[in-house]
């Protein structure tokens, strides 16, 4: 029963995303399909992919499986989120709509700091209780935030800092819809202090406001990824 909910939870999310591609920030798509292909000598290029001819369209490039395998959340923040764009699934080329899973680990289990530069977001818990939020933009900068448990929903507007923690005592799931194919993301903390190259030091240090030696170390400390 358990697992017949968590699947009528997902299609219903998928319903609700489906409405944000009628206001997508990609591009609209002037033909039934633009399957995304690595070669440009057999193809036409659209919106960031090159065009599989129509005539050798396949199932497969709509499809993707595996979502419901649970993943391994044993890295320094405890989550893993399982991307499903335009990279998994050319189909979704000018589609406007990609989708991802994530898997928190039991207390604490962060999905981080971040933004999508080109999407706007739609979750939905599946399992466990999350605290979620986002930051509005300068000078309020205003901290949106709720705790949401199995079957709750909540919208991250596009561009904005937004994160979700588990704040409960076991493992917690959600999936989300983005309003892009391939919406991006920047992680705060590894885009500031593991660019590559990195950043001066003495900017960090004077924006954070904090010694120099204590940038080097988070310096060091950063560049690894969750998804």
């Amino acid at each position: 029963m358990k697992g017949h909910c968590s699947f009528l939870a997902v299609f219903a999310l998928l319903a609700l995303a489906s409405i944000l591609v009628t206001s997508a920030y990609d591009p609209s798509p002037l033909q039934d399909t633009c399957v995304a292909i690595n070669d440009p000598k057999t193809g036409i290029f659209v919106n960031g992919k090159f065009c599989k001819d129509p005539k050798f369209v396949t199932a497969d490039d709509f499809f993707y499986s595996g979502l419901n395998i649970p993943r391994d959340t044993s890295n320094p923040v405890g989550s893993v989120v399982t991307p499903v764009n335009v990279d998994q699934i050319p189909g979704l080329n000018t589609m406007g709509i990609s989708l991802v899973r994530i898997d928190y680990a039991p207390y604490g289990g962060l999905n981080a700091p971040h933004t999508h530069p080109r999407a706007t977001e739609i979750l939905v818990v599946l399992e466990g209780t999350l605290y979620v939020g986002f930051v509005t933009s300068n000078p309020d900068n205003r901290l949106i935030s709720k705790v949401l448990y199995p079957g709750d929903v909540f919208v991250f507007p596009i561009g904005l800092i937004h994160f979700q923690q588990n704040v409960g005592k076991t493992n917690a799931v959600a999936f989300a819809g983005l309003s892009s194919q391939n919406p991006g993301v920047i992680t705060i903390a590894n885009a500031v202090f593991g660019s590559n190259p990195p950043i001066n030091p003495d900017v960090l240090a004077r924006a954070f406001q904090l010694d120099n030696n204590v940038v080097k170390y988070l310096q060091s400390r950063f560049g690894w990824k969750n998804n």
